[in-house]
């Protein structure tokens, strides 16, 4: 009687000794591991020739979707080709750096709302991204608003400028679009950072700002592209990393208007010189 009781107990510990070991993980599983880190590697197009060929190549996955959720039999290892491991090696080294790479921010909360200028300027300093919307050239929605997502920065963060900065490719839709019309606005959230969180204020909070600069977008001129570069670079080391064979670039945006929402009540126009006359610190 006792055997029989323990039996189930005997043939399930069997079952889960002679199963090999497995890592659970999303269904989107990127391969992008700060374990792999190799600092100021060589990288250039003959070592990542194809990496960045298209968009889809920018970030690969790990395995399919269809396969981690368990829907084959196949294990993970036999997925994973030998090709797929070293992609999977060179995007870790193109898309990865050491945290201490970064100068770290001394700015512990936002200036108070009413000083509506150096908020916008503190806002636009310790950004390190924002949504640039722009008119798009594409077929299917030409003419028609398309937004993307880009690194930024105003400088290092110890020299604070206004003055946005980009990196960008002309293999990207927005820089298509910007040969177009090189109008842009340019959005930040206060919600990208602790602040917003720690007083649980919603994104969509008035108390919890948003600045958005229209303007258009140039290319940095050669006088004003060793600190565009320490800019980006200071705040974006990976880039430095990135395949020269994709023409990166530098771009600013040359400001027409300032839009500052960060408290309940309205939104504030902010002149272009007391922008520039503020600092974020």
């Amino acid at each position: 009687m006792m055997r029989a009781r323990f039996f189930p107990l005997a043939v399930l510990a069997s079952v889960l000794c002679s199963c090999q070991s497995y890592t659970l993980r999303s269904s989107v599983s990127w391969v992008v591991s700060s374990n792999d880190v190799v600092e100021d590697a060589d990288l250039s197009e003959e070592v990542a020739p194809a990496l960045l060929v298209d968009g889809a190549g920018l970030w690969k996955q790990a395995y399919p979707s269809t396969n981690v959720l368990g829907d084959s039999v196949e294990s993970p290892g036999e997925l994973v080709k030998e090709e797929n491991d070293n992609v999977a090696q060179l995007s870790s080294r193109l898309f990865s750096y050491r945290l201490e790479k970064v100068k770290k921010s001394g700015s512990s909360s936002p200036p108070p709302h009413q000083e509506t200028a150096r908020t916008a300027r503190y806002i636009a300093h310790y950004s390190d991204w924002g949504h640039l919307s722009t008119i798009s050239t594409q077929d299917k929605i030409r003419g028609l608003p398309f937004g993307n997502i880009f690194s930024v920065s105003d400088g290092p963060l110890d020299n604070s400028t206004g003055v946005i900065y980009f990196y960008v490719t002309p293999m990207d839709n927005t820089v298509s679009d910007l040969q177009s019309n090189p109008y842009a606005s340019l959005t930040f959230s206060e919600a990208e950072g602790e602040f917003c969180r720690q007083m649980v204020y919603d994104p969509e909070d008035p108390r919890c700002a948003r600045l958005t600069l229209t303007g258009k977008m140039v290319e940095v001129a050669l006088e004003e592209l060793v600190f565009a570069k320490e800019a980006m670079f200071s705040r974006h080391p990976v880039m430095a990393k990135w395949p020269v064979g994709h023409k990166w670039f530098f771009m600013k945006l040359e400001l027409i208007q300032i839009w500052l929402q960060d408290w309940i009540g309205g939104v504030s126009l902010i002149p272009l010189e007391d922008y520039f006359k503020a600092t974020p610190f």
